[in-house]
């Protein structure tokens, strides 16, 4: 009988192994499948405010339309890299822009957690929290960090999706031109369609003051679609990446550096008047040496 439970019990452990590690294919399945090339349509919209100010201004309704290749940039056991690409201007000769990375891990325990003012507040998690889990951690354009969170992939009526919460800057839309919120908690829902994905957010618009509770100051409705074309529409963006990746490495490679240290993190916003991405964008730094030294001098001590 003893001999009987231990055999159950095996059969059982590798069982329930087998399971985790189908589970865990099927989501990095459906994270790859974000990858190639789109027509992405953006599409937002303030839908309610909470102002007690009565001249106050919602936000405009914004869409607007692009072409973008999503570059697989790391596919290792428990981590999926993803570099978006923009091409835009006449199709003949297009101008690529580098856009917003994503990367996804595997139970991850390691967050940095945004909290105004260009600040990133570092957070260990148990492994029991994550279990399971994909954390997508997004990144600027200069590949400095954006905002992260943790999710379980769900796999349901013929559904693909995984949904989260969190913390974020103002989208770029929004800080040129908005100064009386400071925070975007970004409702996220990434999910794969039979035409390519969408991201769904419901998001706030939210005050937070040190030693006062936050405010929200309205809510906001985004839609993007991203429609699966053929990848040649995109050769002139994933040609950019084939002779440029080599420097992002040198870029990438030093933010893990500086992400490593494990302590909140805040940045400068500009360096002698010029923001960070302006720098990274020129020619003038394609080396690690200069690359490693203008980082650092983002890094508030």
């Amino acid at each position: 009988m003893k001999q009987l439970s231990i055999f159950l019990l095996i059969i059982l452990t590798f069982s329930i192994h087998g399971n985790t590690q189908n589970k865990k294919k099927q989501d990095a399945e459906a994270i790859k499948k974000m990858c190639g090339c789109y027509e992405v349509t953006f599409n937002f919209a303030e839908t309610f405010n909470y102002s007690k100010d009565s001249l106050y201004q919602p936000s405009k309704t914004k869409t607007d339309k692009g072409l973008e290749w999503a570059q697989l940039v790391e596919d290792d056991k428990n981590k999926i890299s993803i570099q978006h690409l923009l091409q835009v201007g006449d199709p003949s000769k297009p101008h690529i822009v580098k856009h917003w990375r994503q990367d996804w891990l595997y139970e991850n325990t390691n967050f940095y957690m945004f909290n105004g003012d260009n600040t990133w507040n570092y957070m260990a998690k148990p492994k029991s929290e994550v279990k399971g889990q994909w954390t997508q951690k997004v990144y600027q354009v200069d590949d400095s960090p954006r905002y992260e969170g943790s999710a379980t992939w769900v796999h349901v009526d013929g559904k693909s999706y995984w949904e989260n919460t969190t913390d974020a800057p103002l989208p770029r839309r929004e800080y040129t031109k908005r100064s009386d919120y400071n925070i975007t908690v970004r409702g996220n829902r990434h999910e794969i369609t039979n035409y390519g994905w969408v991201h769904d957010q419901d998001n706030a618009k939210v005050i937070r003051e040190k030693g006062k509770a936050d405010v929200m100051l309205a809510k906001e409705k985004g839609y993007n679609t991203y429609v699966k074309v053929d990848d040649n529409r995109c050769k002139a963006a994933a040609d950019w990446w084939k002779k440029n990746q080599g420097k992002w490495a040198l870029v990438r490679n030093k933010w893990s550096e500086v992400y490593s240290r494990n302590k909140n993190l805040a940045l400068a916003s500009k360096v002698d008047n010029k923001v960070l991405f302006k720098y990274l964008f020129s020619n003038d730094y394609t080396k690690a040496e200069p690359i490693n030294k203008v980082i650092e001098s983002f890094v508030i001590k």
